[in-house]
């Protein structure tokens, strides 16, 4: 019975290395799942598509039509009012016309530039919700694990006091110590069980939200608390902030909405600037009228056109464009400053969460020693109270959660510099 418990324990053991879910096949489940990034695809697809509409305006037309009628005069008089005789005709006519447009005051051009900003905003916005989808993940992950690990603190802890209260009642029974020492276990062991009833509602809560951003998890066991995702952290708060000016996606939207405000106003201009065109037509009619039967006719028509008053109308266009440059050179060097802002607070977080980190380590060993020495003397009857385990298994506990708190702080605060920088997406983290 023993060996096929043991080999039980083994496989379930087993399993759940085999089938444990590390950070970077979470990120890639829910980078490929996630429905606002399948929208943001969608949207780089429909600027695209853009991009081949504006191009267009710079490659000929052709429309090839027909119409054919038929005629049936029932009445025809001259002026003195006597019948004559009508010959009615069945007219088809058919028409091939080729259109190409020579100059639009360079509107076309600032069409067809814009079209181009506009596919490379849509890419900078999808590398934005990239960062913020792959964060999320990374909460939701680490998350869910610290949920876990919280829980089985408090659950060895309540085990730990429930073991307390058992001998304290032993001792009590035995004279050597007081019916206060035991209410005071007690208290203790309620409270405990208190925070372990509270840390099983965090996984729940926490599991909800791994599966709202990630997918569906049976087994929040499987997670793998130690896998890692290697990329390269700036050596400096310099070199982050200059690389971030060329890979943060705010910072390129900003960048790229001004120089789209830009051809606007050529747009707008153009508006106010002559257009040329050159066309030919070739038409074809047959039974044409009673005098003649068949026509061929080709057609080379060139026109211009200069709209010289529209009500106002492309005048005040042009100067709303204007003004929107204005608007987006100011929101530009707002988000230059704003940057560097954000980079500086990421890269100061994670040298404090590195440092609290080693700390928070440093406490827990210490923690630990000084509850085995109190353990030991109070249960040699060497002159410590109950109080005395009381308190130093409450610190040893809450330096364990500070522990697991401080190594996820950790953990997102690299990420957070690394969304900061800009390169939070799945090409750095090599998400597949």
């Amino acid at each position: 019975m023993k060996k096929i418990f043991l080999t039980l324990v083994f496989i379930i053991f087993i399993n759940q290395q085999v089938f444990a879910v590390t950070l970077s096949e979470a990120l890639s489940q829910a980078y490929k799942n996630n429905p606002e990034l399948n929208a943001e695809r969608e949207n780089i697809k429909v600027s695209k598509e853009d991009l081949k509409i504006s191009k267009s305006e710079f490659l000929p037309t052709l429309s090839i039509s027909g119409s054919k009628s038929q005629e049936n005069t029932t009445k025809l008089t001259n002026q003195s009012g006597a019948d004559i005789s009508a010959t009615d005709t069945d007219p088809l006519t058919q028409t091939f016309k080729i259109e190409q447009n020579l100059y639009q005051g360079f509107g076309g051009v600032a069409k067809r530039e814009k079209s181009k900003i506009n596919l490379d905003i849509a890419k900078a916005k999808l590398q934005k919700k990239e960062q913020e989808i792959i964060l999320k993940a990374i909460e939701a992950y680490s998350g869910l694990i610290l949920a876990n690990e919280k829980s089985k603190i408090n659950e060895s802890n309540l085990s730990l006091l429930e073991r307390q209260v058992e001998t304290d009642q032993v001792r009590l029974e035995q004279g050597e110590i007081t019916l206060t020492d035991l209410a005071q276990s007690e208290a203790s062991f309620a409270e405990a069980q208190a925070r372990y009833i509270e840390s099983k509602n965090e996984i729940t809560t926490n599991k909800l939200n791994y599966e709202n951003v990630i997918g569906p998890i049976s087994n929040v066991n499987i997670l793998d608390k130690n896998s890692t995702i290697v990329f390269n952290i700036p050596n400096n708060l310099i070199e982050a902030i200059k690389i971030s000016k060329n890979t943060n996606p705010n910072l390129l939207i900003a960048k790229l909405e001004y120089e789209k405000s830009e051809q606007d106003i050529i747009i707008a201009r153009s508006s106010l600037s002559p257009s040329a065109t050159l066309s030919y037509e070739n038409s074809r009619s047959d039974d044409f009228s009673s005098t003649y039967d068949e026509r061929d006719k080709n057609t080379l028509k060139a026109t211009v056109t200069w709209p010289f008053y529209s009500g106002g109308k492309n005048r005040a266009s042009l100067n709303k464009n204007k003004n929107l440059k204005n608007n987006k050179k100011l929101l530009l060097d707002s988000a230059i400053k704003t940057n560097d802002t954000m980079v500086a607070s990421s890269w100061s977080n994670l040298q404090s969460t590195k440092s609290l980190l080693q700390s928070v380590r440093s406490q827990v060993k210490a923690a630990q020693i000084a509850n085995e020495g109190i353990t030991v003397e109070y249960e040699s009857g060497l002159g410590r109270s109950t109080l005395d385990v009381i308190q130093s298994n409450s610190i040893l506990l809450n330096s364990k959660i500070s522990l697991a708190n401080s190594e996820r702080n950790y953990l997102l605060a690299n990420f957070k510099l690394l969304q900061a920088i800009g390169l939070l997406n799945s090409s750095y983290l090599k998400i597949k």
